[in-house]
C-alpha cells in the first residue's frame, strides 16, 4: 500500500511542468485525441481526426470482396501516423472520464512489459482495478477503444474484456500503467494501477482459424482464377471425316484467310488413317491445293526480304547522319580545348568539357565500328554475288520468273510421282490378288500329294501288319516244337525209370536162369526199342527247329533285300539326274544357306514364300522336286501327330560329307 502511495504521489500534477491549463478544453481534445478517446464533455470527438479514419470503413467488407481486411491500426498503412520513433519518450496525459480519472504513469518509468500475442487475439486481461470498480465503470473506461462484446469480472479486482475487432485491443493495450481513481476520492479501494496485457481465448482463436481457412479458399480461388486465365487456349476439337466436310475442307484451303485452320485439320484426318483406296483422290486434290500455297509463302517472303533490306538502308542512312552530327560534335570539343579558347574557361568548365569530349568520342567510334560492320556485311554479299554470276555475263533473267517457272515444275513433278505412285499400288494390290489365286492352285496340288502320301503309308502299313502275322505263325509253329520236344523228353524219363525199376526187381527176386534168360531177352528187346526210338524224336525236333528259324530269315532277308534294291535304284536314278542349268545350281546354293540358318528345318510353303522374293515364276513344287532329288544334301522329317502332321526340309550335306 505504501507503494502504491508512493505511486499515486508521483503522478500528481506539478504545474510548473505543464504548460495547459486544466480547464482548457482544446488541450484536453488533444490528449484525448492522442489516447485515441472520446474526453467527457465533448461529444461527438472522434478517437482519431478525419484526415487518419477512412470514411465508411466497414470491416466485412473483405468476406464479401475477398479482399484482405486492412487493420487500421497496423502502422505504415496510411490509417494511423506512423509509429513515434523509439528514441523519443511518448507523453502521456490526464484523462477524465464522468465516474473516474486516469492518471498516466512516471515517463521516466520503463513501459509496462506485456506477453506475446496471441494470433486472431480480441480479449484483453485487465488487472489492478479498484476495489469499488463496477462493469458500469469498467464498460465506460474502455468502450472508448471499441465495440466491447463481452466483459467478465472477476472478485479480485481484474476482468477479462472482448472486444469486437482486433486494432480495438491495440487502445487498451494503451492504458496499460495508468492510475485509476473514481471520483474524487482518496480511499484505498477507489484507486489502483491498471495493468492491460493480452489474453488467450478459445473464442478468438476459433475465430481467426476460420478467418485464416477463408483467406486460404480466396487466395486458392484467386490463384485458379489466374491460372485459367493465363493457361493458352484448348486448340478447337476437329469433326470427323466424311465426304461433305472433305469438299467444306476444300474450299476452305483455296481461301488464304482459313488455309492454316484447314491445313490443321487435313493433318490431323491423314494422321488418324482417313486415306484409303476411295478418298485417295480427294485427298491428293486436298494436297495439291495445299501445295499450291507455297508460291504465295514464297512471295510474301520476298516481300517481307524486301521490307527488311528498305528498313536496313533506312537505318544505314539514319545511322550515317546521326554520325555526322557525332562527328560535329566532337569538332566543336576539339575546337573548345585549342589553346585560344581553353584559356578563357574556367577549371570546373575545363573538366566538364573535357568528360564531355571523351563520352562523345566513345559513342563517335561505337556508331563508325557499327557502320563499317553493316557496310563489311554489304561487301560481302557483294562478292559472294560477283562469284556467283556468269564470268561470260549473260543477260540476268527476271527472278520472280524464274522461281515462277520452277514451282510450276516442281508441282508437275510432285503430281507425276504422286500418280506413278498411285499406279505402283494399284499394281501391288493386282499382284496380290493374282499370287493369292497361285497359292489356291499350289494348295489343291498339296492336298493331293497329301493323299498320295497316305495312301502310301497305308499300303506300307498293310505290308507291316502281314509280315507280322507271318512272324506269328512261326512263333506258334516254334512253340508247338518246343512242347513236342518237353513231351518226348518226359516219355523218355519215364522209360528209363521203368527200366531200373526191372532191373532192380531182377536182382532182388533172383528168378531162374529160364526166367532170367527170358526176361532180360524182354528187357533188352524194350531197351533196344527206347532207344531206337529217342533219337529220331530229338531229331525230328531239331529239324523242326532249325526249319522254322531259316524261314523267318529267309523272309526277313528277301524284304530287306528288297528294299536296299529299291533304294539303290532310286539312288542311282537320282545321281543319274544331275543339274540341269546353272538356275538350279543358284537355287540349290540360296536353299542350303536358308536352311543352314533354320537348323529345325522349314516347310516347303516358307521356303516357297522366301524364294517368291528373289523369283515370282518359281513354284513349290519345283523346289520340292529340287530338293528330293539331292537326298544328301536335303533331308525330309515328320513332326507332329495326327492334323498336326507337318513336313519339315533340313540341311545334311555337313553329314552327309562325314559318312562317306
Amino acid at each position: 500500500m505504501a507503494a502504491a502511495a508512493d505511486g499515486l504521489g508521483s503522478t500528481t500534477i506539478d504545474t510548473t511542468q505543464l504548460n495547459m491549463s486544466v480547464t482548457d478544453p482544446t488541450a484536453w481534445a488533444t490528449a484525448m485525441n492522442n489516447l485515441g478517446m472520446v474526453p467527457v464533455g465533448l461529444a461527438g470527438q472522434q478517437l482519431v481526426t478525419d484526415s487518419i479514419c477512412v470514411p465508411g470503413f466497414d470491416p466485412s467488407l473483405s468476406m464479401m470482396t475477398g479482399i484482405t481486411p486492412i487493420n487500421p491500426m497496423i502502422p505504415g498503412m496510411g490509417l494511423v501516423p506512423p509509429p513515434p520513433p523509439t528514441d523519443v519518450p511518448v507523453v502521456k496525459e490526464i484523462i477524465h472520464c464522468k465516474s473516474c480519472t486516469l492518471f498516466p504513469p512516471n515517463p521516466n518509468l520503463p513501459p509496462p512489459s506485456t506477453r506475446e500475442r496471441p494470433p486472431g487475439c480480441k480479449t484483453v486481461f485487465v488487472g489492478g482495478l479498484p476495489e469499488n470498480a463496477t462493469e458500469e465503470i469498467i464498460q465506460e473506461v474502455f468502450e472508448q477503444c471499441g465495440d466491447i462484446t463481452a466483459i467478465r469480472k472477476s472478485k479480485k479486482n481484474f476482468c477479462h474484456i472482448r472486444f469486437a475487432e482486433e486494432f480495438m485491443v491495440d487502445k487498451a493495450i494503451y492504458l496499460s500503467g495508468y492510475r485509476m481513481r473514481l471520483g474524487s476520492s482518496t480511499d484505498k479501494k477507489d484507486s489502483g494501477r491498471l495493468h492491460v496485457d493480452f489474453a488467450q481465448a478459445r473464442d478468438d482463436f476459433y475465430e481467426w482459424e476460420c478467418k485464416q481457412r477463408m483467406l486460404a479458399r480466396e487466395e486458392r480461388h484467386r490463384r485458379k482464377m489466374e491460372e485459367d486465365r493465363l493457361r493458352p487456349p484448348s486448340p478447337p476439337a476437329i469433326m470427323h471425316y466424311s465426304e461433305h466436310e472433305a469438299t467444306l475442307l476444300a474450299e476452305k484451303l483455296k481461301d488464304d484467310s482459313k488455309f492454316s485452320e484447314a491445313i490443321t485439320v487435313l493433318l490431323t484426318w491423314i494422321e488418324r488413317g482417313e486415306v484409303n483406296r476411295r478418298s485417295a483422290n480427294q485427298f491428293y486434290s486436298m494436297v495439291q491445293s495445299a501445295n499450291s500455297h507455297v508460291r504465295r509463302l514464297m512471295n510474301e517472303k520476298a516481300t517481307h526480304e524486301q521490307e527488311m533490306e528498305q528498313a536496313k538502308e533506312s537505318f544505314k542512312n539514319a545511322l550515317t547522319g546521326i554520325l555526322t552530327q557525332f562527328e560535329q560534335i566532337v569538332a566543336v570539343f576539339n575546337a573548345s580545348t585549342r589553346q585560344k579558347a581553353w584559356d578563357h574557361f574556367s577549371k570546373a568548365q575545363r573538366k566538364n568539357i573535357d568528360i564531355w569530349r571523351k563520352h562523345s568520342e566513345e559513342l563517335r567510334n561505337a556508331h563508325s565500328e557499327q557502320l563499317m560492320g553493316i557496310r563489311r556485311e554489304e561487301e560481302m554479299e557483294m562478292s559472294d554475288d560477283d562469284s556467283g554470276d556468269n564470268p561470260s555475263k549473260k543477260l540476268r533473267v527476271d527472278e520472280s520468273a524464274l522461281t515462277a517457272q520452277a514451282y510450276a515444275l516442281k508441282e508437275e513433278n510432285d503430281s507425276l510421282r504422286w500418280q506413278l505412285d498411285a499406279y505402283r499400288n494399284e499394281v501391288e494390290l493386282l499382284k496380290q490378288e493374282k499370287g493369292q489365286l497361285f497359292r489356291t492352285e499350289e494348295s489343291l496340288t498339296k492336298d493331293q500329294q497329301l493323299k498320295f502320301l497316305q495312301q502310301t503309308m497305308q499300303g506300307m502299313q498293310q505290308q507291316l501288319l502281314s509280315i507280322q502275322e507271318e512272324l506269328n505263325n512261326k512263333k506258334s509253329e516254334l512253340e508247338q516244337a518246343k512242347e513236342e520236344q518237353t513231351h518226348t523228353q518226359a516219355r523218355l524219363k519215364v522209360l528209363q525209370e521203368q527200366l531200373k525199376s526191372a532191373k532192380e526187381l531182377a536182382e532182388i527176386n533172383g528168378h531162374d536162369e529160364s526166367q532170367a534168360n527170358y526176361v532180360p531177352s524182354v528187357m533188352s528187346n524194350k531197351e533196344a526199342a527206347v532207344t531206337k526210338l529217342a533219337p529220331t524224336i530229338y531229331r525230328k525236333f531239331l529239324c523242326l527247329q532249325q526249319l522254322g528259324k531259316q524261314c523267318f530269315k529267309k523272309e526277313i532277308n528277301v524284304l530287306t533285300v528288297a528294299l536296299v534294291n529299291q533304294e539303290r535304284e532310286k539312288n542311282s536314278e537320282k545321281r543319274s539326274q544331275g543339274l540341269k542349268s546353272e538356275k538350279e545350281a543358284l537355287l540349290i546354293g540360296i536353299i542350303s544357306t536358308f536352311l543352314h540358318v533354320h537348323p529345325f528345318g522349314a516347310n516347303i510353303e516358307y521356303l516357297w514364300s522366301y524364294m517368291q522374293q528373289l523369283d515370282s515364276r518359281i513354284s513349290a513344287n519345283e523346289i520340292e522336286m529340287l530338293l528330293m532329288r539331292l537326298p544328301r544334301m536335303f533331308k525330309q522329317e515328320f513332326t507332329g501327330v495326327g492334323a498336326t502332321l507337318e513336313k519339315r526340309w533340313k540341311f545334311c550335306a555337313f553329314e552327309g560329307i562325314k559318312t562317306t
